[in-house]
């Protein structure tokens, strides 16, 4: 199982760039590009997005309370961001950070997590549903292993999807059942001939990722009551990864979860089974080093609640400063707070910037030759479809290796652009494509379209038929 998995954003491409970045190190003038822009990954940070001040603030307090009574730390730090650390070390047995939690997570942070996600959607939230994770990864990593039991068991996943899914389904021995994108945005008929088809294998889940990744795709409210009503009909657990919530670039469309969509149809409890993913990675915070996330568990009996409890249990819990980021990113300043100028300047700007991106990044592939990209409606990356000349597919044959990525290793090698092959996502047989993060400083933007462009071109000459 462990042969079988493959996590392509970090792959072998990954590691051609970290090899060439150790290479500059030692030779700065060694390569044609002075610099490794990771945009195979959604890693904010690591390409210099700065955190939000608040956030970092409170997680500061808690971390160290002995400052907190220092008359100093009042010209440090915000009036609220001492009152929230305050509220959340109260919540803490001990006061301790460095402690075990509840497996669950603190019940406090999951109150406000709670009340965040009422007040997003509108409906009631049980605190007891929350389940505080390092991130969303892990929370799907729990799913599948209480979902799959052989190879039996599939899970059906839309294509091109998130390698986390594949690579896990693989690990815990299940079989990943696929449809093709444009089937997603169609009709039920579609997913009942794909079920069908996959004769031997009782289908347990359907993963939708929205905003979606790699596509940035936005699912409007109807596709997303078709998906809730099929997964109803076929007794289908709903895994909705909605990591990139905040991360919605066009103005006709806005994100709504799937609990919300469910509810608004009426469904309660006892009509879908339901967990739905979350993590401060992603949105406009971008804190993947801190490994904060969660799931919230509905529409399942007692009996398997059991289970999921205690296999959280058995991790302990997650850890303290994700489980803190998780409930601030769900509850920020308010109207009011003396930080809420400023979060709503951070966020607003981190947010536009990456509209701006997405737009400049879609324009410059749809005007290379051979290359289309959809509009980037979400989430953090494109997904440009790229038709290479026959010459080309030839030599990625000769090197024995998918065409997309013999393409993509000849951009690293030429401009130090890091991107990940289509054929880590799973495509369409016989198209090829590349994920690109819009990622990289507004500022460099327009050296990595120049770079791009450049080294489009003079690949087409070479491979040219």
């Amino acid at each position: 199982q462990v042969l079988k998995c493959e996590y392509a954003v970090r792959g072998e491409i990954v590691n051609i760039a970290q090899r060439l970045q150790q290479e500059l190190q030692v030779k700065p003038d060694s390569k044609p590009f002075d610099e490794i822009l990771y945009c195979n990954i959604g890693n904010p940070q690591s390409l210099g997005q700065l955190p939000i001040t608040f956030f970092r603030e409170v997680l500061a307090l808690c971390d160290h309370p002995a400052i907190l009574d220092k008359s100093e730390t009042q010209g440090l730090f915000s009036a609220d961001a001492i009152e929230r650390a305050w509220q959340i070390l109260d919540q803490i047995p001990g006061r301790a950070t460095g402690a075990y939690s509840h497996s669950q997570g603190i019940k406090g942070l999951r109150d406000t997590i709670a009340a965040g996600i009422e007040a997003r959607d509108g409906f009631s939230v049980d605190p007891n549903d929350i389940f505080l994770t390092d991130g969303a990864s892990p929370a799907v990593h729990m799913m599948m292993q209480l979902l799959i039991s052989s190879e039996k068991d599939g899970i059906l996943c839309p294509i091109p999807q998130y390698p986390l899914y594949s690579a896990s389904i693989a690990l815990h021995g299940g079989s990943l059942v696929h449809f093709f994108m444009e089937h997603y945005l169609n009709t039920q008929e579609s997913f009942y001939l794909l079920l069908a088809k996959s004769k031997g294998i009782t289908v347990r889940a359907l993963v939708v990722i929205n905003p979606g990744n790699p596509t940035g795709q936005v699912l409007s409210e109807d596709n997303q009551r078709e998906i809730v009503e099929f997964c109803k009909q076929e007794g289908l657990v709903l895994l909705a990864d909605e990591v990139y919530q905040e991360n919605i670039y066009v103005p006709e469309k806005k994100f709504h979860s799937f609990k919300k969509i469910s509810r608004s149809m009426g469904y309660g409890e006892n009509d879908v089974s339901l967990v739905s993913f979350q993590s401060v990675s992603k949105g406009y915070y971008g804190e993947c080093g801190k490994r904060g996330g969660y799931m919230e568990v509905t529409g399942f009996g007692a009996d398997i609640r059991e289970q999921i409890y205690k296999v959280a249990s058995v991790n302990l819990c997650s850890n303290i400063s994700g489980q803190i980021l998780a409930s601030l990113v769900m509850s920020p300043p308010k109207v009011g707070d003396e930080s809420y100028e400023s979060y709503c300047a951070e966020r607003d700007g981190i947010l536009s910037s990456l509209a701006r991106r997405a737009k400049t990044l879609e324009d410059a592939f749809n005007n290379l030759e051979g290359v289309s990209c959809n509009k980037a409606e979400g989430a953090m990356y494109l997904f440009p479809r790229i038709s290479l000349p026959d010459k080309a597919l030839k030599a990625a044959k000769v090197e024995k290796t998918a065409a997309d990525a013999f393409y993509c290793q000849r951009l690293l090698n030429a401009t130090g652009i890091v991107v990940v092959p289509g054929s880590g996502f799973g495509q369409v047989p016989g198209t090829w494509h590349f994920r690109c993060t819009i990622l990289p400083q507004e500022e460099k933007i327009p050296a990595v379209v120049s770079r791009l462009s450049d080294f489009h071109k003079s690949f087409m000459e070479e491979f040219r038929d």
